[in-house]
């Protein structure tokens, strides 16, 4: 397994602890649908958020938010729409961006960004 694809679970458990501790229950981790993946979905009182994780080592180059770009929404939407489908969801569906910078546990920065974008 490459090491990058070590240090992006690496974020993807950071984002998920952060979450949990502010009272989402994680339903399911790295969620794919074909090509498409979802790489948190959680629950967050009587809502279903759809989180993409992005994990960079620091911030010198582009802050990691704005790596999701008009094809990773279009990905996540179509991705969403075939879960809430397919597990019968009827309630509101919330997209969320959680960034992770920071290369160890102990210097670490976690940014989440609730609401981060409406696919259309």
């Amino acid at each position: 397994m490459a090491v990058h694809n070590d240090f992006g679970r690496w974020g993807e458990q950071k984002a998920s602890d952060y979450l949990e501790r502010r009272g989402l229950r994680i339903l399911e981790r790295n969620w794919r649908d074909g090509h498409r993946d979802i790489d948190i979905i959680a629950i967050d009182a009587d809502v279903l958020v759809i989180v993409e994780v992005k994990t960079r080592r620091n911030k010198d180059f582009i802050d990691p938010e704005q790596a999701v770009d008009m094809r990773k929404i279009r990905n996540l939407a179509f991705a969403a729409n075939k879960y809430v489908k397919q597990y019968h969801i009827n309630f509101p569906v919330r997209f969320d961006i959680v960034t992770v910078t920071g290369t160890s546990d102990a210097c670490c920065e976690v940014n989440h960004i609730e609401d981060a974008f409406i696919p259309y």
